[in-house]
């Protein structure tokens, strides 16, 4: 029995790669019940892009394999769309149209929320382009904040494919879901990537249009600019990041630090930030990241080791928050946010079981 705060959703996913599969794990992990239809064949859910067996965003669903340009395959798929709740496509516009599986292709379900992925959304002058994280987070401003003073730095594909992605469209999809079930009207979600990334940026787009965002890049409060907030480097060559931006933090990082009130110049004047820096590099380099993390352990100082994904796993509060597990033989995140009464958790499902059309059609009475 599916359990977690959307149990008895019901949402068809059509296969896809980064941020629908990462929306379709979350709502997964929150217990819709969530069938995924991938193409057939060497092309198909069989083949990830990437050769993995095990992808923590496949997880908690099963695989129905359907060539949806066959008539038989669309039929399967337009009878388990009828009776969902939802579907989630990130096709480039046109693409689901053209199969004749678009949102204006179900008038019999007025109902259905159609979440749609994409980089550039289903209008304006990019939407028929190609694209990947890379590029919508460079026309989005994103890219060009982040990074050194020389040059932009690539925050993996979490600021795009992921926050500006998949979060927003599961966001958007659950706000349509609630108008549908008050109203009986489905819509369409246009998610995308790029409008998700300028909306993250809302802060320091704020930040910018008052004047406390107008350094180049490398140099302002949350960009690495100030020294005390930043990453340095230990003497064992592992990393520690601060971040005591508030003075009574600052005050407590200096003490545990061993610096003695008025050794470090005034933090406030940024002419010093260089003599700042450079003290507390050669701070840092005095001692192993381990001997920091036990100097600054259950303090205030605002001041953590730089972990692997590993030590991350491993370490002590993520072990007792329970923020790791190992699910088909992998240790991945859990599922998350944790919620008090209904918590998430991995389905039955998985990628690596497909299930016939018969199985599919029953499971929702739509045979």
């Amino acid at each position: 029995m599916t359990t977690g705060p959307l149990a008895g959703l019901r949402i068809v996913e059509i296969s896809g790669l980064g941020p629908t599969p990462f929306t379709a794990q979350l709502l997964a992990d929150m217990g819709a019940e969530v069938i995924r239809i991938a193409r057939p064949g060497a092309r198909g859910a069989a083949a990830h892009v990437l050769g993995l067996d095990v992808d923590p965003l496949d997880r908690g669903r099963d695989v129905l394999e359907l060539d949806l340009k066959a008539p038989e395959g669309k039929a399967v798929a337009r009878k388990l769309i009828t009776r969902a709740d939802a579907l989630i496509e990130g096709m480039r516009p046109g693409a689901m149209e053209r199969l004749g599986l678009g949102p204006a292709d179900f008038p019999e379900h007025p109902r259905l929320v159609y979440g749609r992925m994409t980089g550039w959304g289903q209008s304006g002058p990019l939407a028929q382009t190609a694209g990947h994280d890379i590029n919508y987070i460079a026309l989005s401003g994103a890219l060009a904040a982040i990074g050194t003073a020389e040059t932009p730095v690539l925050p993996l594909n979490l600021v795009g494919d992921f926050g500006g992605g998949g979060l927003y469209l599961a966001f958007g999809m659950l706000a349509a879901i609630l108008h549908a079930r008050a109203t009986g009207q489905g819509q369409v979600v246009d998610a995308a990537i790029t409008d998700g990334v300028a909306h993250l940026m809302g802060m320091i787009s704020g930040m910018a249009g008052q004047g406390l965002w107008a350094a180049p890049r490398g140099g302002n409060l949350l960009d690495g600019g100030v020294p005390y907030y930043g990453v340095y480097r230990c003497g064992c060559g592992g990393h520690f990041a601060i971040g005591p931006l508030e003075e009574k933090f600052w005050a407590e990082f200096q003490r545990l630090a061993g610096f003695a009130p008025g050794e470090l110049p005034d933090r406030s004047e940024p002419s010093n930030w260089p003599a700042l820096r450079a003290a507390l590099a050669a701070r840092f380099a005095q001692r192993t990241r381990a001997d920091w993390e036990t100097i600054f352990a259950g303090s205030d100082a605002c001041a953590t080791p730089v972990l692997s994904l590993s030590e991350a796993a491993a370490h002590p509060h993520n072990r007792a928050r329970g923020a790791y597990l190992l699910h088909e033989g992998l240790c991945q995140p859990a599922p998350a946010p944790k919620l008090s009464r209904t918590p998430g958790a991995i389905g039955a499902g998985s990628a690596q079981n497909r299930i016939p059309a018969e199985t599919a059609l029953a499971r929702w009475g739509a045979d």
